[in-house]
């Protein structure tokens, strides 16, 4: 299961699943709940219309007793200001959610009133009382419209014949024909002439509601794991595509390891994505560690081939001394030891180099460090200006002493070293009147054991690492070392530091 996991392929089908699968359910969440709310809204709605469709017949003046309720399934009920039920839905067995659970409405006739008598009970005085004065009338019609006027309750009292413009909707049951049913019920008052005010309940069924909402729920929870089956294999297929050239990458990349063959490259995609550019950069990094690899076996083996011969010499001059104590050669022993020993160091400071060795941040006066390698040696001239650089003075020293020792050994008498500011960088020019350098060897010189006259004896040309040495420092300083035509003739090695 870890190894399973442990794949870019099988995290990225997780993940897009997970992400899918938390869309999914909130939109369908979101759905369910609009769904649930609409048809909600619509049950009440055509609950309230029944309602108000009773109450009209009610505030129309048609008795309580006449009302036709079973023209549907919905279930009504008509109640007195007493909270006694007068009417109800033909086949209603039980109902809940309204303001009685009545059923049966009780048996009682509507009383019979003269029009604008305003609402009586049964209990009132007898019919003489019928004929009450009009002052009476008036007097107490007055009141009841100041009452009205200052009722506090925040409903305001309906006049005779009036529909009240607000319904109160609830939820709850009911049973007709022996068949139980949601509804949503609503709650209208009405004034009915002479009778009082009487509220009418109605339900709008939620069946519809019901059975929607059900059905949709089923269709998520079928549509949605096939989705998201659909999702995830989607996902591992083009996960799985786009993987594939990685999976060839890392292959032939375990096989160039195995074989330790730098010549192999990785294959590279013809698309434009991030794989194809891993591929590129991958093959330019084989090509540099090729490179790199080529360059140190080469080292070694001008290393060696340049440690040989000093070594060479020196052990046979010193056989033949513990031969023959007479024909020691005891100045080619001492030049052959020095040799020696100035390869070993030139060896030892290219190790240093390409360990990334950085120079020290000491101040180092580029004059006075000209004339100190210039001191002593024939034919050398030196016109410097003091300035500064940042670096280490050996290995800066070491630079100027090989490019004169270069210089010297190529020129016919003379051998000039200038030192000149240049914008913010220090300039040291060493200019020989010897032949020059080709221009398409201008770079080759600057490489390791290269020697340009292949016929020139070793003891005369060095081992061909000065000029390799000198350029390396001066890239470790923050600076070129190039070489021109000088404008005399001969050759111009121009060495640029940035000023401290």
């Amino acid at each position: 299961m870890r190894r399973l996991f442990g794949s870019v392929r099988a995290r990225a089908t997780l993940g897009a699943t997970v992400v899918v699968a938390v869309a999914l359910v909130a939109a369908g969440a979101a759905v369910l709940l609009s769904l649930y709310s609409n048809l909600t809204e619509q049950a009440g709605t055509e609950a309230e219309r029944s309602a108000r469709a009773v109450a009209a017949d009610l505030a129309g003046g048609k008795p309580y007793d006449q009302l036709s309720l079973d023209d549907d399934d919905r279930p009504v009920q008509v109640v007195d200001e007493d909270g006694r039920l007068v009417a109800a839905s033909e086949g209603l067995e039980r109902i809940s959610g309204t303001g009685t659970d009545a059923v049966r409405p009780e048996k009682r006739t509507p009383p019979a009133r003269e029009p604008g008598t305003g609402s009586g009970d049964d209990d009132s005085d007898d019919a003489d009382d019928a004929d009450y004065s009009d002052d009476s009338d008036d007097d107490s019609s007055d009141d009841s419209d100041d009452d009205s006027s200052d009722d506090s309750s925040g409903g305001a009292t309906l006049q005779p014949g009036e529909i009240a413009e607000d319904a109160s909707i609830t939820d709850g049951s009911a049973t007709i024909d022996g068949e139980s049913a949601d509804y949503r019920f609503a709650e209208v008052a009405v004034e009915v002439p002479g009778q009082g005010t009487f509220t009418v309940y109605a339900g709008g069924p939620l069946a519809a509601e019901q059975n929607a909402v059900s059905t949709a729920q089923t269709v998520m929870l079928i549509g949605f794991p096939l989705l998201l089956g659909v999702v995830a294999g989607v996902t591992w297929l083009v996960t799985g595509r786009a993987l594939h050239p990685v999976e060839g990458i890392r292959r032939e990349m375990a096989e160039i390891t195995a074989s330790e063959d730098l010549t192999r490259r990785v294959p590279e995609p013809g698309t434009h994505d991030e794989v194809a550019r891993l591929a590129r950069t991958t093959n330019e990094t084989l090509a540099a560690l090729e490179t790199s690899v080529e360059r140190q076996r080469r080292f070694v083996a001008d290393a060696s081939h340049e440690l040989r011969s000093p070594i060479a010499s020196l052990r046979t001059q010193l056989e033949v001394a513990a031969a023959h104590p007479e024909l020691l050669d005891l100045d080619g022993a001492v030049e052959d030891t020095v040799r020696l020993q100035r390869l070993a160091a030139d060896l030892l400071l290219l190790a240093r180099l390409d360990a990334g060795e950085r120079p020290t941040d000491t101040r180092v006066d580029l004059a006075e460090l000209a004339r100190e390698q210039a001191a002593g040696r024939k034919g050398v001239t030196v016109e410097a200006e003091s300035l500064e650089v940042a670096g280490s003075r050996g290995q800066l020293g070491r630079v100027l002493a090989n490019l004169l020792d270069n210089a010297q050994r190529h020129a016919r008498s003379a051998v000039t070293v200038a030192v000149r500011r240049d914008g913010d960088r220090a300039v040291v020019q060493v200019v020989d009147d010897g032949d020059g350098v080709p221009e398409v060897d201008r770079e080759r010189i600057f490489q390791r054991f290269v020697r340009l006259d292949a016929a020139r004896s070793r003891d005369e040309g060095g081992a061909g690492l000065g000029l390799a040495i000198a350029r390396d420092v001066a890239a470790r300083h923050g600076g070129t070392l190039a070489v021109h035509d000088a404008p005399a003739g001969g050759a111009l090695f121009e060495l640029r530091l940035p000023l401290a």
